[in-house]
């Protein structure tokens, strides 16, 4: 089935769009919502973030935790499942921090969403956009970052570029 790759910065109401996407194609379908989610609750504000992003979704979303298996949580889901996967980003940090090989991991998604035979949606930060970090962990996760996002929309049927809140399709 195909899926979508959104992108946008922070705030640009990419998991939104994402989102309505979602609900319009289960709709259509008759599709069970899923929502696949990266972050980890590391402190009060991130918890915070996680109950108000629960919140917004609203009713009939069934929730997916994730931070560092994400190719196996896509192969556990059904065909008739209508996914969307927020954030890429966070799930790289999170396999950064743990020390994990990015390229297999990398790999192990793309080929996962290949096999993935529901509707789906991964949403990620676009951070190439920025200055360059002044660090070297930050010009890693920037360079991890664009490298997974350049691999994923080669493999997508649609890239949608999000910012204010306006998409544009890519492809």
């Amino acid at each position: 089935m195909p899926f979508t790759l959104v992108l946008g910065g922070a705030r640009s109401g990419k998991s939104a769009h994402a989102q309505a996407q979602a609900e319009a194609r289960a709709a259509e379908t008759g599709g069970r919502l899923v929502m696949v989610a990266t972050a980890q609750a590391f402190d009060s504000e991130m918890v915070e973030r996680i109950d108000r992003h629960r919140a917004d979704r609203g009713e009939g979303w069934t929730t997916v935790e994730a931070p560092m298996d994400l190719a196996r949580a896509l192969d556990a889901l059904g065909p008739e499942d209508v996914v969307v996967v927020d954030c890429l980003t966070l799930w790289l940090s999170n396999l950064m921090l743990a020390d994990r090989d990015l390229p297999a991991a990398a790999s192990e998604l793309v080929a996962s969403v290949a096999r993935f035979r529901g509707t789906l949606w991964l949403v990620s930060n676009e951070v190439g956009f920025g200055i360059v970090p002044d660090n070297a962990l930050g010009r890693r996760f920037r360079d991890e970052a664009g490298r997974l996002h350049q691999v994923l929309a080669q493999a997508a049927d649609g890239v949608t570029l999000v910012v204010a809140g306006l998409t544009l399709r890519l492809k």
